[in-house]
């Protein structure tokens, strides 16, 4: 009994419904009970337990899981020419993350070449760089820290002189989901060389034409691994528990590919919506962008992450570059368009630890799972986390305060 917690008055969104006023009881690191309220005041009093948490008809969810993000970048690079200690930006970010509602964070790092103009601003991509964020990552689970952070490797196939680190951070280990990405103009995300122009140009700005061309020419050029080179680093991925993705695919023929010969599972951006339900066709879990949701658009010109969700040809919404999307797009789109809770809340909780295969432990809440909670209230129309678990442990707590007047003077009051 001292190591068990209890959450009452929460509305609980499993996997296939909502469980209105329930209550949650806590034991170490896992869920031991989920009861209506009406069992648990017959069954205990609610004093014999260690904390009680009182979710004043809050909704309760399992901690997101996000499977791609390249955040990072920006904390430990705010500025061009702004370069933060990696090990205090990480600290940081996690402290931004878990208010977010993100519990486990797959780190989509790319590395590419030292050279090139390409690389300008992108000090996190550098191969020495990476390594070190990659070992970071590795061991900041052998410190004191909050939430769980893994390393998703997305490996462009133009980055030939890479493949022997690639092999090197298989090997040892520091990798947790492999993707295979070719950011070639012209072709996936970019097939729009005009479109690619303009992304270009919105990062920056101070270049002119002809330094763009500059950028084109040497990716156009850029040497790639070979197919069989891919095949054989997939395999052996797959062998390490490794799970595999593809990234912007924009052919039916390329899923037929990756499925088949990478064996890959998980199909990130799928560029077109007849490519996301070939992916689905083939058993794969596809992957969106939640800040799509948000903006109504994909900001390549691309798959509208809606259409495809209301069409059921994707599985998951990972946060891309915006961490806080994952939760307002959850709540958008049941708002707005008037999908189940439960079903919005697996495309960031169950369905991505399904396709990396921590479902037994991770992404819903239910008996015996791991006790990765969050606490959401609906403020001024918009969700707000209120409280995080991770493990158990209530690691985060914010108390929104309401300004009220009276008698012609603004008092502050928390709600």
């Amino acid at each position: 009994m001292d190591n068990e917690q209890l959450i009452i008055n929460v509305n609980i969104i499993a996997r296939d419904m909502v469980l209105e006023n329930h209550a949650i009881i806590l034991e170490n690191d896992r869920i031991k009970k989920i009861m209506p309220m009406g069992q648990l005041n017959k069954v205990k009093k609610t004093d014999l337990y260690r904390m009680v948490h009182d979710g004043e008809g809050a909704f309760v969810s399992a901690g997101f899981i996000d499977i791609h993000s390249d955040n990072i970048e920006s904390i430990v690079q705010p500025r061009p020419t702004s370069v933060m200690d990696f090990d205090m930006a990480l600290t940081e970010h996690e402290k931004q993350l878990v208010n977010q509602g993100i519990t486990t964070m797959y780190h989509s790092l790319s590395f590419l070449k030292e050279e090139g103009s390409s690389m300008r601003g992108k000090e996190a991509r550098k191969p020495e760089k990476m390594r070190k964020l990659a070992e970071l990552i590795k061991n900041f689970h052998d410190r004191n820290h909050i939430i769980r952070h893994r390393f998703h490797c997305r490996y462009d196939i133009r980055n030939s002189e890479g493949y022997d680190t690639l092999m090197e951070y298989i090997d040892k280990e520091y990798i947790h989901l492999l993707s295979f990405n070719d950011h070639t103009p012209g072709q996936g995300q970019y097939r729009d060389l005009a479109a690619y122009r303009e992304n270009v140009r919105s990062y920056k700005p101070d270049m002119d034409e002809a330094q763009i061309d500059k950028i084109i020419e040497e990716k156009l050029n850029a040497p790639k691994i070979s197919s069989a080179q891919i095949e054989r680093t997939a395999g052996i991925a797959r062998e390490k528990g490794i799970p595999i993705a593809s990234h912007d695919d924009d052919t039916e023929e390329k899923i037929n590919y990756v499925h088949s010969e990478l064996k890959a599972d998980i199909s990130e951006f799928p560029v077109e919506l007849n490519v996301a339900r070939k992916a689905k066709e083939k058993g794969m879990l596809t992957v969106a962008g939640a800040p799509n949701v948000l903006l109504g658009r994909s900001h390549s010109g691309n798959l509208s992450a809606t259409e495809a969700i209301l069409d059921g040809s994707i599985d998951i919404l990972c946060s891309d570059y915006y961490p806080p999307a994952m939760l307002h797009a959850v709540f958008k789109l049941n708002f707005e368009h008037g999908i189940p809770l439960w079903e919005c809340l697996n495309l960031v909780t169950f369905n991505p630890a399904r396709a990396l295969g921590i479902s037994t432990d991770y992404g819903s809440a239910e008996e015996g799972k791991k006790a990765d909670i969050l606490i959401i209230k609906i403020i001024d129309g918009k969700p707000a986390i209120t409280k995080v678990f991770i493990d158990g442990e209530l690691v985060s707590q914010l108390n929104y305060r309401r300004v009220k007047y009276a008698s012609g003077k603004r008092t502050v009051k928390a709600v």
